[in-house]
């Protein structure tokens, strides 16, 4: 399964009248399920099954963002890189304080290396993609703490 197929399951089982939905294919497992947040609102869990990242415990990872949890969405389809060279400093790391208008990252599309912008000011907690993974239009980069 890939990342538009997983987005697009997930954006149908946000939708639906269901609580928890577990999807199977050819070597990928993913359970989707709806849970309050700490904050008491709801948010979705995604599972990945066997083949994905997983914690030192070898549990698969969970990420639970409310609906209205702020985040830095890809303004391109491309290809996703976290620094300027393969050897320098990310340009954010989680913890960061990242001002409007600050670079958080590069989309290379069609050889052309593009600066993303962040259209907000908050503090990084996550960064949702991995150096040099495909992204699309939309697709969440990272996720800043919500105010």
């Amino acid at each position: 399964m890939d990342l538009s197929e997983l987005r697009e399951l997930i954006r149908i089982f946000e939708r639906a009248a269901v609580t928890e939905l577990e999807y199977e294919t050819e070597g990928s497992k993913v359970r989707l399920r709806k849970e309050l947040t700490s904050a008491g609102v709801p948010g979705v869990v995604v599972e990945r099954g066997p083949g994905a990242p997983s914690d030192e415990s070898g549990t698969p990872e969970e990420e639970v963002f409310p609906p209205d949890q702020p985040i830095i969405p890809a303004p391109m389809v491309g290809v996703f890189y976290q620094s300027p060279a393969p050897d320098a400093r990310p340009f954010v790391q989680p913890g960061d304080f990242i001002e409007e208008g600050q670079t958080v990252c590069i989309i290379e599309a069609m050889k052309l290396m593009n600066e993303v912008r962040s259209p907000l000011s908050g503090k990084l907690v996550s960064v949702l993609v991995e150096n040099g993974e495909p992204v699309e239009f939309g697709q969440p980069l990272f996720v800043l703490e919500s105010g």
